[in-house]
């Protein structure tokens, strides 16, 4: 009976670690609803945020970059490219939108392609609620930290943590 209590608990804990990185707090949307739509051939926009201009989307979600990728390769497949659908390539800069970064693409293991900004493969983060939101941003998840891309080419500052108590360390 004990070894069978232990089995599930072994099986329960990777399935809520995974939950916990591909997803952030939504303020009671319902899951699956919050999903960053891909981006389409009406090119890539720059919005304003806390952090700076990053670089979204044409649907204005946005764009993020994975430490573990190389210029050359996406290491983020599978359970990882649910939680953070990869940027189909090729795109272009939108109307009147003056990117100082290079835009290129990359063939993913499965063949589809895959683009990039200053040697980035790009992705969108299903936790992102809406247009300009950055709740993935600092996020370690699937062996590797994501930053939004910032048209500055600076890695975007990772949120600062929320203190509570009142400062006395509770």
């Amino acid at each position: 009976m004990r070894s069978r209590w232990w089995v599930s608990a072994a099986l329960t804990v990777p399935l809520v670690l995974l939950a916990a990185c591909g997803s952030s707090s939504s303020g009671g949307a319902p899951s699956g609803s919050s999903s960053a739509p891909p981006s389409s051939s009406s090119g890539l926009k720059t919005a304003k945020t806390s952090m700076g201009t990053v670089l979204t989307n044409a649907n204005g979600f946005t764009l993020y970059w994975f430490s573990l990728d190389t210029s050359a390769t996406s290491k983020c497949g599978g359970a990882c490219a649910a939680a953070w659908p990869p940027v189909a390539g090729p795109v272009s800069a939108a109307a009147g939108v003056s990117l100082s970064g290079k835009l290129a693409t990359i063939t993913r293991s499965g063949g589809s392609k895959q683009e990039t900004y200053n040697g980035h493969p790009l992705y969108t983060f299903s936790g992102d609620s809406g247009p300009g939101k950055t709740s993935g941003n600092g996020i370690s998840g699937f062996g590797g930290t994501w930053h939004a891309v910032t048209t500055s080419g600076a890695v975007a500052p990772a949120p600062s943590p929320s203190s509570g108590g009142g400062g006395y360390g509770y």
